[in-house]
């Protein structure tokens, strides 16, 4: 394997590499905890829908080359991308909205596996407010900033219907969140300096069902099928 000779640290990583790292993440734990000491570009490859000449060039930007015939350090490489994920410390979040969707999401062990523990839980009714869910009792909105202040939290996950998104990422963004994932079904706009990252789960269905139906239409016998 030809080693690749990686940007000044100073360059910032593409999004698109950044995109793939959890991917290359998540695949290297599975082999690590299977007893696996080394992986290939190929394997790294399989796990993002990439070339290996892709996963070369995503890890050089982490300065971290594998040995000709032999692949990477597996455990080398979780250490390196973890760091680049901000994985070397936890980033505690706070998750607005305790409807079945940020009920789920506060009971989920990859964000504490991540290095991402939910740290709070709000909501603007008075029914669900006082409850303890996944451990956490869930406060009022309007105390939000308080308790970013007391947990230290620095990414906010948006759980809310669709009407309340913007209102809950404003309060987010007004309480210090600078990192804020947007899980409800509505368009919300940041000031500059918030990343926001939108997931759309519709949207993702879709997706799938242009996918599947491309396959159905491709495929004579899935064709009569479906008819």
């Amino acid at each position: 394997m030809t080693a690749v000779a990686g940007p000044e640290p100073s360059e910032p990583i593409p999004g698109a590499t950044v995109a793939r790292l959890p991917l290359y993440l998540r695949g290297l734990v599975d082999r690590s905890e299977a007893g696996v000491g080394t992986v290939s570009s190929v394997e790294l490859a399989d796990l993002a829908g990439v070339n290996a000449a892709n996963v070369r060039k995503d890890l050089s930007y982490l300065h971290a080359h594998g040995t000709r015939g032999v692949g990477y350090e597996v455990d080398h490489l979780i250490t390196e991308i973890s760091l680049v994920l901000g994985g070397d410390e936890p980033n505690p979040v706070i998750i607005v909205g305790v409807g079945n969707l940020g009920r789920a999401l506060s009971s989920y062990d990859g964000f504490v596996a991540g290095g991402f523990p939910v740290a709070g839980l709000v909501d603007a009714d008075p029914e669900v407010v006082g409850r303890r869910i996944a451990g956490k009792v869930v406060r009022p909105v309007d105390d939000l900033g308080a308790l970013v202040t007391e947990t230290g939290s620095t990414v906010g996950i948006v759980a809310t219907p669709a009407h309340a998104a913007q209102e809950a990422t404003n309060r987010l963004v007004a309480a210090g969140i600078r990192s804020i994932l947007n899980f409800a079904p509505a368009v919300v706009v940041v000031p500059a300096p918030v990343d926001l990252r939108q997931v759309d789960l519709a949207t993702e269905l879709q997706i799938l069902g242009y996918h599947q139906h491309r396959r159905t239409d491709a495929d004579p016998v899935m064709s009569r099928v479906a008819g």
